[in-house]
């Protein structure tokens, strides 16, 4: 690997924080795959629709706009042949809107929002924050009621969660307890200035009318209570959005929001070394992986002798455990390998599943622990993992992770060949161990895999960091993963 002078940002790192800057949620992850998708030749296919597949092609589908799955498939590839995955998961901890969340005290309008995930609340507090999701919106077509998804962003800090003054709480500094409930409301505004602007609820609690002009048939509708939606939510918020999405407040039917931080993703350090961003768990395995797809099938020839289907496959709630429709712990992953194999069985003959399966494999790349200097005596002596040393291979006996010596051996393998650089992780015995969606789908589907993920810091605060040189690193071997396994594979006696 060739890297750059200090003063000068890789190409691929370049990308990738444009790839964080323009994924504030998963609904914009995907967004932003499926453009990047569509750019290098992928079609969309619809999981409401009949597939209609041939060797060579390069294809890709969502589900609920959360989760994203793409596929190439090899010029040799016959029915009953296996997948070859990386999987990683767009989500990340955050601070959710609640489907009411018009909170008025003390004077300040909030905004009621619940935890997703196990984030590092504390991080949340005096931030410059906004909202970010998709909206259903509400439009009219030669009379006709259509109710479309829109994605939206506020780009502008509206929000923030102040703290407490340390003459109020003295002990503060002796340990900042957080409690979800009370104390993560972020301020949107100050009543008073909500009223004077007329934008508020004129029957909110604590406000009256300030002046004697006659109300909009728009606001006497919002002081009757007829607009439900602004009896859940604040209408000066409710404005905003409808602003950004081109609409009226009331032809917001509902949404799912989410808090973000304003401050964009850069290349930071003294050396131009790491990079600090929010959502680089997992983010930044999801960008490793759709990019070393699409490097990996850009051109004619790379397909030609590939006897597999090469699969990037980007799950929404992995960090609520996976349990939803589109999440890894539901049939998505299935359910795609079934309808590729039966499209392209020949005559419609059927191809067993279970064979398919037990030639596939799995790499599931979500960020791992780098060791952190001020906190040596949380990793085990053996195990710690370093900034710029490449991914992590991560094991547990106790199968938090689904690695084992022979799905290990090969993604060990294939970084010797291309001299990458791989290091290990295992868990300090007194300590808890995370987990990933490798043992769901090792255990859920049946397929061999090995858990991996790049080294950072402070996981799971809305502001963490990362090594220039480990994108790199994940980046290329993952491509090489694509490019070597069917051939490494058919090497590997295992079952015999």
């Amino acid at each position: 690997m060739v890297k750059p002078s200090k003063s000068e940002v890789h190409p691929l790192v370049a990308d990738f924080i444009d790839f964080l800057n323009a994924s504030p949620t998963a609904f914009h992850a995907v967004d932003e795959a499926k453009r990047r998708l569509k750019h290098s030749g992928y079609e969309q296919l619809f999981e409401r629709e009949d597939w209609n597949l041939k060797e060579g092609g390069k294809y890709f589908f969502t589900r609920n706009y959360s989760t994203i799955i793409a596929f190439a498939i090899g010029q040799k590839y016959t029915a009953g042949n296996g997948f070859h995955i990386v999987g990683a998961h767009t989500d990340s901890p955050c601070l959710k809107l609640k489907p009411s969340s018009k909170v008025s005290k003390g004077g300040f309008l909030e905004v009621g929002v619940q935890t997703y995930g196990g984030g590092l609340w504390h991080t949340w507090f005096d931030r410059d924050l906004s909202v970010a999701g998709r909206v259903i919106v509400k439009k009219n077509i030669k009379g006709v009621p259509s109710y479309s998804h829109e994605l939206v962003r506020i780009q502008e800090p509206i929000l923030r969660v102040p703290t407490l003054a340390i003459h109020l709480d003295r002990d503060s500094n002796d340990g900042f307890k957080v409690n979800t409930q009370s104390h993560l409301l972020p301020v949107l505004a100050t009543a008073i200035k909500a009223e004077v602007n007329r934008k508020g609820d004129p029957n909110e609690k604590g406000t009256t009318a300030t002046n004697g002009d006659q109300k909009s048939e728009k606001d006497q509708k919002s002081a009757e209570g007829e607009d439900s939606d602004n009896k859940k939510h604040h209408l000066l918020l409710l404005e905003l959005l409808a602003s950004k999405l081109g609409c009226e407040a009331e032809e917001i039917c509902d949404f799912e929001l989410q808090l973000c931080d304003t401050q964009p993703s850069v290349v930071a350090g003294v050396e131009n070394e790491f990079i600090f961003s929010g959502r680089l768990d997992n983010l930044c395995m999801s960008f490793c992986s759709l990019k070393a797809l699409l490097d990996g099938t850009a051109s004619e020839e790379s397909l030609q002798d590939e006897t597999g289907v090469r699969m990037v496959a980007l799950f929404d709630h992995e960090e609520v455990g996976s349990n939803s429709a589109q999440g890894a712990g539901s049939p998505v992953m299935l359910d795609a390998f079934s309808r590729i194999t039966s499209s392209l069985s020949a005559h419609g003959s059927k191809v067993s599943l279970e064979k398919v399966i037990q030639r596939s494999f799995l790499v599931s790349a979500d960020m791992a622990h780098c060791l952190h200097p001020n906190y040596m005596d949380k990793h085990e002596d053996n195990h710690q993992p370093r900034m710029h040393n490449g991914l992590v291979i991560k094991n547990n006996a106790n199968q938090r992770y689904a690695t084992n010596a022979v799905t290990s051996f090969i993604f060990r393998e294939i970084g010797k060949k291309h001299k990458i650089p791989v290091q290990d992780f295992v868990v300090r015995n007194d300590m808890g161990c995370g987990s990933t969606i490798g043992p769901i789908l090792a255990s859920g589907v049946g397929i061999r895999t090995v858990d991996v993920g790049a080294p950072q810091l402070s996981m799971h605060s809305i502001r963490e960091m990362c090594g220039v040189d480990d994108v790199i690193y994940s980046y290329e071997h993952l491509k090489a993963y694509f490019e070597e396994f069917t051939n490494l594979d058919s090497q590997i006696k295992v079952d015999f």
